[in-house]
């Protein structure tokens, strides 16, 4: 089941953390809470590193990642950059890249296969996602909205999308991942899916004014827990 927290006085938890099957990040600062909510469940699998990105506590916006890379913006200092490769599990590429568009996070959607990639991202960054993150790049929009890696939260198992997909971009969508999607929101409401959650295939962290509704959505179609809903919701959300 998804865990419920905030960082400082936020709900915007995806803003200021990374969750990847072989690592998290988490931004420095904050309450003790937010650090040991992520420690508590992962620590006995993957590392959690407390990092900034660019000297800012934006971990989430700025970087985007999976288990096989980690990439980062220009703007992060060369003493961010070594934390991570120190912190990181060896096989896992940390690169930074020159890319005007620096909210990596904002811009990228990812899981280990598949990534969404904003359309005016340089052709260089194009290769370096396929490259470092050992996917397939599609230039994707996400319910109309060309910020892609906000408006959904993947995992290898699902899919979050903007909760105004219409059920002929989830069909495209779900074929060019190969994963089931669900079009929702998180934190009472929210489109940002990205700023408000972060997941992989065993966990998924949440904005502490998320739902019950929400949240067994969110269970349900990353599959992080059994439920007798599970056909139910599935067919309502593409209804």
């Amino acid at each position: 089941m998804a865990t419920r927290l905030q960082y400082e006085n936020s709900c915007e938890i995806g803003a200021f953390s990374k969750l990847t099957n072989a690592y998290c990040l988490t931004a420095i600062g904050g309450s003790a809470n937010f650090y040991s909510a992520f420690e508590a469940e992962l620590a006995d699998i993957i590392p959690v590193v407390k990092t900034s990105i660019a000297s800012t506590r934006l971990v989430g916006l700025l970087s985007v990642g999976n288990k096989n890379g980690l990439l980062l913006p220009h703007t992060t200092t060369d003493q961010e950059l070594q934390h991570l490769r120190n912190s990181l599990p060896d096989h896992v590429l940390v690169q930074r890249i020159e890319e005007k568009l620096s909210a990596l996070g904002n811009c990228i959607a990812c899981n280990d296969h598949v990534a969404l990639a904003h359309a005016d991202l340089d052709k260089e960054t194009e290769e370096l996602i396929a490259d470092v993150l050992g996917v397939e790049v599609f230039r994707q929009t996400v319910g109309g909205n060309i910020l892609s890696g906000s408006y959904c939260a993947l995992s290898n198992r699902g899919g979050l999308v903007h909760p105004h997909t219409s059920v002929e971009d989830l069909d495209e969508l779900s074929t060019l991942l190969q994963i089931p999607l669900v079009a929702g929101t998180v934190n009472r409401g929210s489109e940002v899916i990205a700023s408000g959650m972060v997941v992989n295939d065993w966990t998924a962290f949440c904005g502490s004014d998320t739902t019950a509704t929400e949240l067994s959505v969110i269970d349900t179609v990353f599959k992080l827990r059994p439920s007798l809903n599970n056909e139910l919701i599935y067919i309502s959300y593409y209804k």
